[in-house]
């Protein structure tokens, strides 16, 4: 009985906070209204309940009854949205919950609100779930491997609806402020459950969020109030420090804003940070550098598979002021010996890709140096995936992927698992569409690796992850050659 599915809905509002027992009325009449059902009829449920089982109940129902014209994943995120919509607070009371418990500690606001994303659906927890996720040793540490399965593919009637739909402005983009209670369409996705944290950042109005599509833990988003492109320059890390000023436990960083080594929405200012411990955080200065009059600043380069920067200070004015040297250096810098250009015809080609954090009372950022420059062997980039490393990833490599967690396309979750059938039936992987791709790959480990029904599959993972480990040092500016070190060098001695 469809009553019984929206008193658990009710339930389920009152046990996590977002309703209280003296709203039950009002927000089963809400319910109702999304629902098109003129009247209820049942006891308060006591019991456990599955947010997503109750959901896809009433989705279902309401497609039987033609409520919903039809019944894809994108109709359905857009149905099953309107509901949570209507049982999440209003801005002004997360606003002021938020506040309240940072007053307290800036880690239970952010404890709090993350729960809270999760609790309206916003955070789909059990899309999530259905992740891959692994971790594997490499020379650089241990790195985070995911196959990304929790984001929806948009249905064909879903695309040829949106291509005959008017073209909207509004919102601008997924991070405009203006997303907060949308609706939605079929080519924008409802976010009536979606509530953002305003913020002051460097004098200027940011809002936080989390990310629907959480990578680590407490992936979040933040974000600027303008609709406004992304730009590294002094103000960006002067943006990144005094957000770990004012929340210490997250780190927080920014891709590039140039394309190839952007791999973000580059036309919104924005960055991503979280409670979480990357592998590149964990690497160590292996080359420690000195910078003329900033003795105070203790400064080096990782031992990473990128090129990256280190510098860290208790005044984060100085850290500020070397960061904005080394960039301006990076940006107008050509070594021709080590392929760095830092334009052609024109067009830039350097950037960095910065990332703040606090240790202790001391600021931290590490500045990894972008190149984006395509060559005729390389026309998707120089330091970007090569291509006998595509059949893993082929994608642009952006600030999550930079320290050490990759991001794998889905179609590797079917792939791998021909591959692995394919490797112990002795198949041909050439002559399958699916595994022709990874078939010289597959060979090569299979000639190293005895491999069994039992193994293959956590061999392949492993394997993968060296991959990525060898993809990130593609994306290197500078080898991880005596050579490629010395150039590094030679950079580092022109940052005045």
């Amino acid at each position: 009985m469809i009553d019984n599915a929206v008193a658990k809905l009710i339930a389920y509002a009152e046990k996590t906070g977002l309703t209280l027992p003296e709203d039950r009325v009002w927000a089963t009449n809400a319910l109702l209204e999304v629902l098109q059902l003129p009247a209820f009829d049942a006891p308060a449920y006591e019991g456990p309940i599955d947010l997503p089982g109750v959901l896809d109940e009433l989705t279902d129902d309401a497609y039987a009854r033609g409520v919903t014209s039809e019944n894809s994943i994108v109709y359905r995120d857009l149905f099953d949205t309107s509901l949570m919509g209507r049982l999440t607070p209003p801005p002004r009371e997360v606003t002021a919950r938020f506040r309240a418990l940072y007053a307290q500690s800036p880690q239970k606001a952010t404890d709090w609100f993350y729960q809270f994303s999760q609790n309206t659906n916003y955070i789909r927890r059990d899309r999530i779930a259905r992740d891959m996720q692994w971790k594997t040793g490499t020379d650089y540490g241990t790195l985070d491997i995911t196959i990304n399965l929790s984001k929806p593919e948009k249905d064909p009637k879903a695309i040829a609806a949106a291509r005959e739909m008017p073209q909207s402005g509004y919102p601008k983009c997924q991070l405009c402020a203006e997303n907060e209670g949308y609706a939605g369409r079929v080519d924008h996705p409802a976010r009536q459950n979606h509530r953002i944290i305003p913020l002051t950042i460097d004098g200027s109005p940011w809002f936080l969020q989390y990310s629907p599509y959480v990578y680590y833990n407490e992936h979040c988003i933040v974000l600027n109030s303008r609709h406004v492109p992304m730009q590294i320059d002094r103000a960006c890390f002067r943006k990144l420090t005094d957000f770990v000023t004012q929340f210490p436990h997250y780190f927080v960083g920014s891709n590039a804003d140039l394309p190839i080594v952007g791999g973000s929405i580059l036309s919104h200012d924005h960055f991503q940070g979280g409670h979480y411990q990357f592998a590149m955080e964990r690497a160590p200065i292996e080359t420690r550098v000195p910078f003329a009059g900033f003795d105070d600043v203790t400064a080096g380069i990782v031992r990473w598979p990128m090129s990256v920067i280190r510098l860290r200070a208790a005044d984060r004015e100085r850290l500020i002021e070397l960061a904005d040297r080394i960039l301006k250096a990076w940006r107008g810098y050509t070594d021709e010996g080590a392929r760095i250009y830092a334009q052609t015809g024109g067009v830039p080609h350097s950037t960095i890709t910065p990332i703040a954090r606090r240790r202790g009372d001391d600021y931290e950022l590490d500045l990894v140096l972008r190149n984006n420059l395509t060559t005729e062997e390389h026309p998707l980039g120089l330091y970007h995936p090569h291509a006998e490393k595509h059949h893993i990833k082929k994608e642009n490599i952006g600030l999550i992927e930079v320290m050490g967690l990759a991001v794998l396309p889905a179609r590797l979750k079917d792939e791998l698992e021909s591959v692995a059938a394919g490797l112990i039936e002795g198949a041909d992987l050439t002559a399958d569409e699916s595994t022709a791709s990874h078939a010289a790959w597959a060979q090569e480990i299979a000639r190293r690796i005895p491999l069994s029904e039992a193994n293959v599959r956590d061999v392949l993972r492993q394997e993968v992850g060296k991959v990525f480990a060898a993809v990130l040092e593609d994306a290197g500016v500078f080898a991880r050659t005596d050579e490629g070190q010395a150039a590094f060098l030679r950079f580092i001695e022109t940052v005045r």
